[in-house]
């Protein structure tokens, strides 16, 4: 196996940030800068602003406490009849109207966007609905659809996804729309990039140069020599996991914490992730480590 290529450099500073939230110029409760002004207030360092059907301009808004990007949410249903929701990070051009899905997801790739499906498990996306579209990754978490019912958790379909292609990306989010008592900064993604600019957060994310998660941190994710290591916050558990039964673990067992482990790769493997779990049952997950030799 080797490393997924241009895949992690985590030497930088890292930067908390949202990739799917919703405000006033949709059906979210808040404008742009009260927005960015909450997240902030949580120690973010950069939020982009996914409305439904509604394109985002909050890039120019002058006196910002944090980066803000633009993006959309779109939804459709497909060739099959099948109904989808995506983002597109990073996205600022126009919409297609009245067309399937599918061509709305080329139309953003093709721009440039970092397309992710929503929600699938929220949605009822098969595992081939989740492979229909090229979509460049998933949202592994999505907050208010835990709030909502929770059908939070799409880890099955980014399996399936990596399988056919390693490089599939996995996105933590919280999807808040900060309507009365809704939750939010549940699920976010902390990026490694040279500065916090526009170009370096989405090339990094493009790269898959971050990890998602729902509380506990990565200090450090390292490939070298078919050796994984990985520095952590205080956590129960590490996890290496492939497509298979197959995996390997640190776990110190009796309530003790670990803050880091190390994995001899052996054999081959459709794709390497590791997760980490804390002693209140939060996940945090890498992007695919590594893939077969070609």
């Amino acid at each position: 196996m080797r490393p997924v290529p241009n895949r992690y450099n985590t030497d930088g500073p890292w930067f908390k940030g949202n990739t799917h939230v919703h405000t006033t110029c949709s059906d979210g409760g808040k404008d742009y800068r009260t927005v960015a002004e909450m997240y902030a207030g949580r120690g973010y360092d950069f939020l982009f602003i996914t409305d439904h059907g509604h394109v985002a301009d909050i890039e120019g808004l002058p006196d910002l406490p944090l980066l803000a990007l633009n993006g959309v949410e779109i939804d459709g249903t497909d060739e099959t009849g099948m109904w989808f929701h995506a983002v597109g990070l990073g996205y600022d051009g126009t919409l297609l109207d009245e067309v399937p899905f599918g061509e709305q997801v080329a139309h953003l790739k093709q721009a440039g966007a970092v397309v992710v499906l929503a929600h699938p498990c929220w949605t009822g996306n098969t595992v081939a609905d989740a492979l229909r579209h090229g979509f460049d990754g998933l949202e592994v978490y999505n907050h208010i659809c835990h709030y909502l019912n929770g059908k939070s958790l799409s880890v099955y379909h980014w399996d399936r996804m990596l399988e056919a292609n390693p490089r599939t990306l996995g996105i933590s989010a919280d999807d808040a729309h900060l309507n009365g008592n809704e939750p939010w900064d549940a699920g976010w993604i902390m990026v490694s990039a040279p500065a916090l600019t526009r170009r370096d957060i989405l090339d990094s994310i493009k790269a898959g140069n971050f990890y998602s998660t729902q509380g506990p941190l990565f200090e450090s994710i390292r490939v070298q020599d078919g050796r994984i290591e990985v520095r952590t916050s205080p956590v129960s558990m590490i996890r290496l996991t492939d497509n298979t039964a197959w995996g390997a673990r640190v776990h110190p067992g009796n309530g003790g914490l670990v803050t880091g482990g190390e994995f001899e790769v052996a054999g081959e493997h459709a794709y390497l992730r590791v997760e980490i779990e804390d002693e209140r049952g939060r996940l945090a997950w890498t992007n695919a480590l590594m893939e077969p030799d070609e």
